[in-house]
């Protein structure tokens, strides 16, 4: 396969530009970062085919976070991959090790399009897990992997760095095109913007030359790109809050805040709202908005301004 590292789309819904996952040569096999649900487990594998490399020769699986959309697969390709090994944050492990909870509660939100959208989560053998807290150095073959804690998106998340290239899942927002504007995918259940915003600060100083982004792309590592995104969260964030303030439910608010993200999407590029709302729902992050301000209305003292 190329050298360096080698972007897979995973055609999730159908679609072009949604998910990808990322892969490069250890020197001891190779590297994939996030690997997609299990529903997409066929464009991975041609991905792979298509670099000129089989799914055999993958050695570490990367997981930046939990959530089905970067791990749900993670189980299943280590059924296929007894030699292989994945790489978690230490709050996300026992979910991979035993995934019905996490399973069940997202098949509250999904019924029956879980199978359709994500397919199964198979469980991990813990001898062939990693959990991570954060601030190790993997030395993965012939490259070491800094491990970043990076939480704000998910609680268990972590961004991956190797030589000059910054793995970042979700905490770096989504960005579908070069014309958008970053914004901040935040579904239930723990956004939390203030420790989010300190992730941004941490990221931001390292020496990084490229991001790559699971929804979706590489991007020069400029300070526009981190501005972008804490700027819409900001105003996403303030935009719930005040539906919340003047007693809006929750349908109103996500009908209003929807009409509105998607319209300043459609004018940075009319392509932009049908792929933004399969990688990101902006119901969903209504969802975990409302939840976030909910929980900061029960510490006095502590409410965020926005």
């Amino acid at each position: 396969m190329p050298p360096g590292v080698s972007l897979i789309d995973l055609h999730f819904g159908g679609r072009p530009g949604v998910i990808a996952s990322y892969v490069f040569d250890t020197g001891d096999g190779l590297a994939v970062v996030d690997t997609g649900p299990t529903s997409t487990l066929g464009a991975l594998e041609a991905g792979l085919s298509g670099l000129g490399a089989r799914l055999s020769d993958v050695r570490h699986l990367l997981l930046t976070h939990i959530h089905f959309d970067h791990a749900g697969a993670a189980g299943t390709l280590l059924e296929r991959l007894p030699g292989a090994r994945v790489y978690v944050h230490e709050r996300g492990a026992p979910h991979m090790i035993s995934p019905e909870r996490l399973y069940a509660s997202a098949a509250q939100i999904y019924g029956g399009e879980m199978e359709r959208l994500w397919g199964e989560m198979r469980p991990i053998r813990p001898e062939q897990l990693t959990a991570l807290s954060g601030g190790e150095r993997l030395r993965l073959g012939h490259l070491d992997v800094d491990v970043v804690y990076t939480p704000g998106h998910a609680i268990h998340h972590v961004a991956y760095q190797a030589g000059a290239d910054l793995f970042v899942g979700d905490v770096a927002g989504v960005r579908l095109a070069p014309s958008q504007t970053t914004r901040a995918p935040t579904p239930p259940p723990d956004i939390n913007l203030e420790v989010w915003r300190q992730s941004v600060a941490a990221l931001r100083e390292r020496p990084a030359e490229r991001l790559h982004l699971a929804h979706f792309g590489s991007y020069p590592n400029d300070p526009a790109h981190w501005d972008g995104l804490l700027s819409t969260m900001g105003r996403d964030a303030g935009r719930v809050r005040a539906g919340m303030d003047a007693g809006q439910d929750f349908a109103t608010l996500s009908a209003t805040f929807s009409q509105e993200l998607l319209a300043e999407l459609r004018a940075e590029d009319a392509a932009l709202p049908g792929l933004y709302e399969l990688a990101c729902p902006p119901w969903m992050s209504v969802q975990g908005l409302m939840r976030y301000w909910q929980r900061q209305a029960t510490r006095p003292g502590q409410q965020e301004q926005v």
